[in-house]
């Protein structure tokens, strides 16, 4: 993967959902063997994890910003 060595918090949310976005095209071709879509797989997971995060840390900063 490109961005395999890049630590998530160098990512912007685009990013990450774009990463996503290619693993699990690459997961729902069926064309990789279980050891390759077990490894993306948990790639994905890291990636939802750290894009729900990323959205979490903004409703916050927007809800600072609206004082509630």
């Amino acid at each position: 993967m490109a961005d395999a060595e890049q630590s998530f918090d160098e990512l912007t949310f685009e990013q990450l959902l774009a990463s996503l976005e290619q693993l699990t095209e690459r997961m729902a071709t069926g064309n990789i063997g279980i050891e390759e879509a077990a490894a993306l797989y948990e790639r994905a997971g890291e990636l939802h994890a750290a894009a729900t995060a990323r959205l979490a840390a903004v409703q916050a900063r927007i809800d600072k910003l609206r004082g509630a």
